[in-house]
């Protein structure tokens, strides 16, 4: 299936789904992820190597972090290229109040919210898809 640049098909596709599990921010020394940490996100910045872990293996490793969220995954297969579905996103989260952060993979695209408000985004954001079909 190749992906898809249509912004109309992408908001009203995007089917997204909320995974089980809550997700922290950490961050670490060196280009390695420690053992007993498997990030379902890593970032290379010049401050250390950001992951984003479950948040019981940033307990289990004693990693300190600051922000619990819900991760949702759109299901819709978006291409790399294509213009405007994280700002039609992130508009809808912000309009009710709702921080998000993106991160674009290969097929999908992945948004980490507010763990206790991961329900409510996942409502404004199906509203939208229905709105946009």
């Amino acid at each position: 299936m190749s992906a898809e640049r249509d912004l109309a098909r992408l908001v009203s596709g995007m089917r997204p789904e909320l995974n089980a599990g809550r997700y922290v921010f950490v961050t670490v020394d060196g280009p390695a992820v420690p053992p007993g940490l498997h990030p379902v996100v890593t970032v290379a910045e010049s401050e250390g190597l950001t992951l984003v872990v479950p948040q019981e293996e940033a307990d289990a490793a004693s990693l300190p972090y600051d922000y619990v969220a819900g991760w949702i995954t759109l299901r819709v297969h978006s291409a790399l290229d294509a213009v405007g579905l994280t700002a039609a996103v992130a508009r809808e989260l912000a309009d009710a109040g709702l921080s998000c952060n993106v991160v674009a993979g290969f097929h999908h695209d992945h948004l980490f919210v507010e763990y206790a408000r991961a329900g409510e985004a996942l409502t404004a954001l199906r509203h939208l898809a229905e709105r946009s079909a």
